[in-house]
């Protein structure tokens, strides 16, 4: 039987086996990393980026020579399609599509390698031109038509720039850094033009070959952007299936070229819209809503080719509906808005409110009632001018007050009712002296409202005497005491 010092051992041994084989594995990785890495080193140093063929190689490929061919053969014989009894997937005619798609993808690739190779060997003779021109056929055309002429007033670039952009590159050519090229080297980028030239020109027919036949592979795409657009559309994107799974932002971005206004108003010009931008129903909506029409057109054309690549309606139902939804809409933004209706006034009321009464709100009216003084202030003599506090109409106007001839601001007050009620509360306590008999013993009182008056003293004694007064307040009353039987 095995102890554990044993058992330890073992484990140790395994463990041991397990890092030499580890060990092992990792030199044959870095070795075969090595010859990867050398590999590739001599891959580099055998490509000649002089040589116009060891940089492009797409026109020499088998698989471009046959799509072409199959491509002018169908666009000889014209489009013979039979929609019945043929699943989509195994039509040839949607495989041709497919090939044709992948093809406009690498011919674009193509083309920005060889602007490339182009812009190398021109950046000699006029290294401005690339940040004037951006766009790589232009580019091309251009460089062709220039060639080494240092004088740009003797080329004719009309037609293939705009006339801003002219009036610049010509103004720069005259003060340009650059030298004449060598003839090899001119020649060797002229190859390249045509090239490049040529690479469009195999683009454009690909993409009328799939132009033709977009009412058959995307019915409901081409109802929205038509055929035209839905071609560039699925030619830049990849495919159909490709355009499917890609965002509506990003659809509208499609085709979209680096605009270079050369310090002119960028006010009226049109940013982040690709081939969106030549569709029919965009170029019919006002200046002010092409931008949110474009957002629109990018995510139904989005829904509409979802449709198409899974065959959901071969007719195009779906497409047509989607634009005449947009139609809708974009008619609904060119409205005006509604006119504000006059808001009339509410009906009066023509029960009489219930206003409150009783003694309450009478003392609450007498209280804050206007008075006489006011009510003279308040008015103006005809004729007459009103005396100020400050003179000369200056300050506060007395209006009527002290116009009674005596020149003196007074009124003849009378006694309100709410005065009567207090002088006779007054009248009624007793504000002279004590019942005690004494020398300074006087029947004067004084009263807030009548001043010094006189009092009886005896008629205030003789009315404690009566009732509750006598009784309970008396001086000389006792307690009662009641015998319990």
């Amino acid at each position: 039987m095995a102890t554990l010092a044993d058992s330890f051992l073992a484990d140790l041994d395994e463990l041991s086996d397990n890092e030499a084989d580890v060990l092992d594995e990792e030199n044959v990785d870095a070795e075969n990393m090595e010859e990867d890495v050398d590999g590739d080193l001599a891959d580099i140093e055998t490509l000649n980026y002089d040589d116009l063929d060891s940089v492009s190689k797409l026109q020499k490929t088998q698989r471009y020579i046959d799509i072409m061919q199959k491509v002018e053969d169908a666009l000889e014989k014209g489009s013979e399609i039979s929609m019945q009894g043929i699943v989509l997937e195994d039509d040839p005619e949607y495989q041709l599509i497919v090939d044709c798609n992948a093809l406009s993808v690498d011919i674009e690739n193509e083309i920005v390698i060889i602007h490339n190779f182009i812009r190398d060997k021109y950046r000699l003779k006029f290294p401005e031109l690339e940040s004037l021109v951006h766009h790589p056929i232009d580019y091309a055309r251009v460089v062709k038509k220039i060639g080494n002429e240092t004088d740009l007033t003797l080329v004719d670039l009309e037609g293939l720039l705009p006339s801003a952009i002219i009036m610049v590159v010509s103004v720069t050519a005259s003060t340009t850094s650059g030298k004449p090229l060598p003839e090899e080297i001119l020649q060797k980028t002229v190859d390249a033009c045509d090239r490049a030239l040529a690479l469009d020109s195999a683009k454009k027919k690909v993409l009328d070959f799939v132009e033709s036949r977009m009412g058959y592979i995307a019915p409901n795409l081409s109802a929205i952007v038509g055929s035209a657009v839905a071609a560039k559309l699925m030619g830049t994107a990849g495919g159909l299936s490709a355009l499917a799974k890609m965002p509506a932002c990003n659809v509208q971005l499609l085709g979209a070229k680096r605009k270079n206004l050369a310090g002119f108003s960028t006010a009226t010009s049109q940013f982040r819209v690709g081939y969106i931008e030549q569709t029919e129903i965009f170029q019919s909506t006002p200046p002010s809503l092409r931008m949110r029409a474009c957002r629109l057109l990018a995510a139904k054309s989005t829904l509409a080719a979802r449709v198409d690549s899974t065959r959901g309606d071969p007719t195009g139902g779906n497409g047509r509906s989607f634009r005449a939804d947009i139609v809708k809409k974009i008619e609904k933004w060119q409205e005006p808005p509604p006119a504000k209706q006059p808001k009339p006034l509410p009906v009066p009321d023509s029960e009489p409110k219930k206003k409150r009464g009783g003694r309450r709100l009478r003392k609450m009216k007498e209280r804050y009632a206007v008075t006489d003084m006011r009510k003279l202030a308040n008015r103006m003599q005809f004729g007459i001018p009103e005396e100020s506090s400050l003179g000369d109409g200056l300050g506060e106007g007395y209006g009527m007050l002290g116009q009674a001839g005596n020149g003196k601001l007074r009124v003849s007050v009378g006694q309100s009712k709410l005065a009567a009620k207090v002088a006779k509360k007054f009248k009624e306590k007793n504000y002279g002296s004590s019942g005690a008999t004494s020398g300074l013993t006087s029947s004067l009182a004084f009263t807030p409202v009548q001043g010094i008056e006189l009092s009886n003293p005896q008629a205030y004694a003789n009315q404690l005497a009566s009732g509750t007064q006598s009784t309970y307040f008396s001086e000389t009353g006792t307690f009662s005491k009641i015998k319990r039987t």
